[in-house]
């Protein structure tokens, strides 16, 4: 008995002792200590603090990490510029709340100088939250925190910017190497001189530039639209200045500042355990810090990039001729400020706003406010709204050369100030008031003529008799001035003569035809300068024409995304209505897809990267264009792919603009191709944006079955391709959708949400259908999806595959239904 009660005697000693060693601690109090060896743990276990060595330096230092995910990635370091030779560091809290490391060698290796107010009576504690944030508290009143000191990597809830009260400066700066912490050349720093905006720093020469806020976003970048990820907050106040962003949902995302200068958001992806690059911040060419030089304009839809604004010419022409812009441009004619007359502005639409350093801004004014304030300052270059929400708000004027503007699909415009007699000239140019009076002018002398002409060609073009067009001898030069077209959006767009797109394409021989859509035949061409292009010609057999190419060029001239194919200008000629386009080398992706030996070519990889651009471009054109649009003929023929296999969404003759996520329009023309087409478009004439989710579910399928929607034919059942995914999914057999040749290259996880992704897609009711922001999401991420209810599918009466069918192209359809 006495020898039980001495085992039970050591059994609870030792049941005392353990929780000190083994249970996770996330706080220590004043003289507490944190050996190398130990660490705190937050309470979600997301984060742990202690020392570690990075890479393969022998160094230690103090630092915190992702634990419950990504173990090891480090996102905060404390004495990156003092590191310990050994292992005998500790980190301990003084009585009068200072954070302190201590080592053998060095007694006072960091410190976070702060401290306790009112006596060091007061207790305090140093806590690790889930957030990634340490903190050290007196009273529950946070005296210290990690977030004012971030290193290489900003965290949700960091704030970045300026303390105005306190002098306190949260900026990014880089490790000097993977296996180096210590601070490195780079840094980005939200900078108050002027109206505030985010740096990017190689040393002390300025590489790059994040646009100032304006209401919406940042100036250059995407519109912040409300999503389920996070939301973004800007702050700017006579004690602060600062942005951030928080999370609302469980992904995991964190921005850094790479040792080689790369900005990049990341997001971790539970099913690869891996971080992939959300976002890039630098993405083109026009990226570069003034790349253009000071009132150069930077468009990477031009070749080459940098052209000067309206009213000013290069500074040094030799040097721009050998593609050197950074000397800029220069004025052609002198301002005159004391002139009360002598001084005008011209409009400068759709861009990223020029550096702001050199500025001066008024939350309350007016637009027109601002303008008589720019106009009374003979220093005043330029102005605009300080917030382009609602119409605009507030001033924001430059007081400098205007540095740094580049085109972007953003709808911000800036106000250039010019001399009165150049103004003048700029003003009759293509965007200018004069050149619509003068067209309004030559439309009403010819008033008789022009609408006789357009009721004409259109009622001749409905009933298919439109007059044949000569397409030998003699090509006749364009007037543009007595065109019977006129569109604002054609002048941002450059205009060819139908000699050049002739003689680019052969003449437009059999030999150069590429493909045929419902618009008519695609050619490949080649200019003089050796460029290929897409030349895609209106036929005369056509059903579409004058609508299509015109709300083609409305819907895609101004768009700017990587899935998007660029339509790079135009040509009209009497009855000839000409597109031109970047030249994909890959053709269209039923080209591959539906091609036995070609298909063979297209691994899981190549597939699944496909599924996740084209969503990445509707995306785009739903929620974050300047015009958003419903495409209306999203299909494997209208998926171009490039030389690299990344896909591009074209065609828009049929496409909508609309205002708003909820909006559904009602049609009595149904257009569109068969097996692509929503039920309620189909059979009600209503399309929204879930029409285009319905097409990519479809097209989704197909690209995983390989399979092409209308000719899909099963032995056991008359279902089409959907009814037999929905088949197969009920049965837990999604797996067999799959084509054979991807056996070997599969990843089998990615397939079956996909496939899940693309029967969400495809539900029968609109309202079931997820947004393509949602779809984006589901197919990156790893959270249980929620339950597809039964596709839109018919079963087909008969189902029977000739032996050989004629070769026939698929072309786009319009229905027209009685109302």
């Amino acid at each position: 008995m006495e020898e039980q009660s001495i085992h039970l005697f050591f059994f609870i000693t030792l049941i005392i002792l353990l929780p000190s060693g083994c249970t996770a601690l996330d706080t220590i109090s004043a003289n507490q200590e944190i050996k190398d060896g130990n660490t705190l743990v937050s309470k979600g276990e997301m984060f742990e603090l202690g020392f570690f060595s990075p890479g393969k330096s022998k160094n230690r230092y103090l630092g915190i990490w992702y634990k419950k995910i990504s173990y090891g990635t480090v996102v905060w370091v404390a004495n990156r510029d003092t590191p310990i030779t050994d292992t005998s560091g500790m980190l301990k809290l003084s009585r009068q709340g200072n954070l302190e490391i201590l080592s053998g060698g060095n007694p006072m290796v960091w410190a976070s100088n702060s401290t306790v107010s009112g006596g060091s009576n007061n207790p305090v504690v140093v806590q690790l939250l889930n957030s990634g944030n340490l903190v050290v508290l007196n009273k529950n009143k946070m005296i210290w925190q990690s977030f004012d000191y971030p290193g290489d990597t900003f965290l949700p809830g960091m704030k970045f910017g300026k303390d105005l009260v306190t002098g306190l400066q949260r900026s990014m700066t880089s490790w000097k190497s993977p296996d180096d912490p210590s601070v490195g050349v780079y840094s980005n720093i939200l900078d108050t001189n002027g109206y505030p905006q985010s740096l990017g720093r190689m040393g002390q020469v300025l590489k790059g530039r994040f646009g100032p806020w304006n209401g919406l976003g940042f100036s250059g970048f995407p519109i912040e639209k409300e999503n389920q990820i996070y939301a973004t907050e800007f702050v700017i106040n006579e004690k602060e200045i600062y942005h951030k962003y928080e999370l609302k949902s469980s992904v995991v995302q964190r921005v850094v500042l790479t040792w080689d200068g790369k900005t990049l958001i990341l997001q971790w992806i539970e099913r690869t355990q891996d971080w992939i690059v959300y976002a890039n911040a630098a993405v083109d060419t026009c990226d570069r810090f003034s790349l253009c030089g000071p009132y150069g304009i930077c468009s990477i839809n031009k070749h080459p990039p940098c052209t000067c604004m309206q009213g000013f010419e290069p500074s040094n022409p030799e040097e721009w001729e050998a593609s050197d812009w950074a000397s800029g441009c220069i004025r052609k004619k002198p301002l005159d400020c004391r002139n009360t007359n002598g001084d005008g502005f011209w409009k400068l639409a759709g861009v990223k706003v020029p550096d702001t350093r050199r500025s001066w801004y008024n939350v309350s004014m007016t637009l027109r406010e601002c303008e008589m304030a720019c106009k009374k300052n003979c220093s005043c270059t330029c102005y605009t709204s300080l917030d382009i929400r609602n119409g605009g708000s507030g001033c924001l004027l430059w007081l400098d050369e205007l540095l740094d503007t580049r085109e972007y699909d953003v709808n911000q415009d800036i106000f250039i100030r010019m001399a009165a007699s150049e103004l003048e000239g700029v003003l009759d140019s293509e965007s200018g008031f004069n050149k619509k009076k003068r067209i309004l002018i030559a439309v009403l002398l010819t008033s008789s003529a022009v609408p006789l002409l357009f009721a004409v060609a259109y009622a001749c073009r409905k009933i298919k008799k439109r007059p044949n067009m000569k397409r030998q001898g003699k090509w006749y030069a364009h007037d543009e001035k007595n065109t019977s077209l006129q569109m604002a959006h054609l002048d941002d767009l450059e205009f060819f003569s139908l000699n050049d797109v002739a003689r680019a394409t052969g003449n437009f021989s059999d030999f150069n035809k590429i493909g045929e859509g419902g618009f008519g035949p695609v050619y490949k061409g080649v200019w003089e300068d050796g460029r290929e292009i897409a030349v895609k010609r209106l036929s005369e057999t056509s059903q579409q024409g004058l609508d299509e190419f015109q709300n083609e060029v409305i819907c895609i001239a101004k768009l700017q995304h990587r899935n998007l194919v660029k339509l790079l200008g135009y040509c009209i000629h009497q009855n000839e209505l000409i597109l031109i386009y970047e030249y994909m080398s890959n053709k269209s992706l039923d080209w591959f897809l539906f091609d036995e030996t070609r298909s063979l070519t297209l691994n899981w990889a190549q597939r699944f990267n496909i599924i996740h651009g084209i969503a990445r471009g509707i995306l785009y054109l739903h929620q974050d264009s300047r015009l958003q649009i419903i495409h209306r003929d999203l299909k494997a023929g209208n998926i171009l792919l490039d030389g690299d296999m990344n896909p591009k969404i074209s065609d828009f003759g049929l496409a909508r603009t609309f205002v708003g996520h909820d909006t559904t329009i009602k049609t009595k023309k149904v257009v569109g191709t068969y097996g692509y087409i929503s039920p309620e478009y189909a059979i009600h004439g209503r399309f929204s944006i879930k029409s285009d989710v319905f097409s990519f579910g479809v097209m989704v399928l197909e690209i995983i079955s390989g399979n092409k929607t209308r000719e899909f034919c099963h032995g056991d059942h008359n279902d089409n391709l959907l009814g037999h995914a929905w088949r197969l999914y009920k049965e837990g057999r999604s797996i067999e959708l799959m084509s054979g040749s991807l056996q070997a290259s599969c990843v089998i996880a990615e397939v079956l949400r996909s496939i899940h992704v693309a029967l969400l897609c495809v539900q029968h009711h609109a309202e079931d259908r997820p947004t393509m922001f949602s779809a984006v999401l589901m197919l990156v991420s790893e959270r249980a999806l929620p339950e597809p209810k039964q596709p839109a599918f018919f079963n087909e009466e008969r189902c029977h595959k000739p032996e050989s069918l004629p070769s026939v192209n698929e072309c786009t359809i319009t229905l027209l239904y009685a109302r």
